[in-house]
């Protein structure tokens, strides 16, 4: 069964002052408790509170940076919930039109602050989730159908290939070292024309019998080209990769 504290979800959501948090964090991602807490009128320890519920119901996730510790809308709750109550009865246009946005805010390309982080616990191992990270047995059952021709070594390169062998996505392996860190450039084939150079870095951490998997997209904002479908796409593979590995079953969602 999926480990989707649904309770938690809804918990965090019912309160006026979370879902406040969740849409500042929606027009700017990865704020300091400084920055969030300017915004309410309650005490920092009444803030901390907000943001511990919503931490411990996986819709927002926490990275250090420098001496800073910011905090980062995490989507795929929301989207595991609609997953499991909306999409089987709605269209299939549905979700293309509920899909879940970040909106961030401008920043010079320099910095190193990351656009994008998203996190999932999923019950396997990390061995495992590595191997559906990496092979086309795995892989063309979550993400859109793809096959993936690499050998995963630091240094080489990667494609994603539909099924009828044209490449939707390729680059550089930046650095691999299985089953915990794999950093490689994104280099969308899907999106017409010049495409800016990106970064996704997958995180595995295990704990006892769950891994928890953190995607950090560097490099990915409201004017990148496909923004949308990107953002989107990224929801849609870490649930149907939650699915599938914790049910054996692929999620049966529309290809984008």
């Amino acid at each position: 069964m999926i480990r989707l504290d649904v309770e938690a979800v809804f918990k965090a959501l019912a309160d006026e002052t979370r879902r406040a948090i969740l849409d500042l964090l929606a027009d700017h991602d990865g704020r300091s408790l400084h920055d969030i807490e300017g915004h309410f009128q309650m005490s920092r320890f009444g803030v901390m509170k907000h943001l511990k519920v919503l931490e411990e119901a996986e819709l927002i996730t926490t990275r250090k940076v420098g001496r800073e510790k910011l905090h980062y809308l995490n989507p795929v709750p929301i989207q595991l919930v609609y997953d499991r109550w909306v999409s089987r009865y709605a269209q299939p246009f549905s979700r293309h039109l509920t899909s879940l946005k970040l909106t961030l805010e401008e920043r010079p390309m320099h910095e190193v602050k990351p656009r994008h982080v998203y996190s999932i616990v999923i019950r396997t191992t990390p061995e495992r989730l590595w191997e559906a990270l990496t092979t086309s047995a795995f892989t063309r059952q979550y993400f859109y159908g793809a096959d993936v021709d690499a050998t995963w070594q630091s240094g080489g390169t990667y494609t994603f290939l539909d099924q009828g062998g044209n490449v939707l996505l390729h680059g550089d392996v930046l650095e691999a070292d299985p089953p915990r860190t794999l950093r490689v450039t994104f280099h969308p084939a899907f999106i017409p024309g010049e495409v800016p150079p990106t970064s996704v870095t997958y995180r595995i951490q295990q704990d006892g019998e769950l891994c928890t998997l953190t995607l950090t997209h560097e490099g990915l904002n409201e004017r990148y080209p496909g923004f949308e479908n990107v953002d989107a796409g990224w929801n849609l593979v870490l649930s149907g990769l939650k699915t599938l590995l914790e049910t054996g079953s692929p999620l049966l969602a529309p290809h984008a």
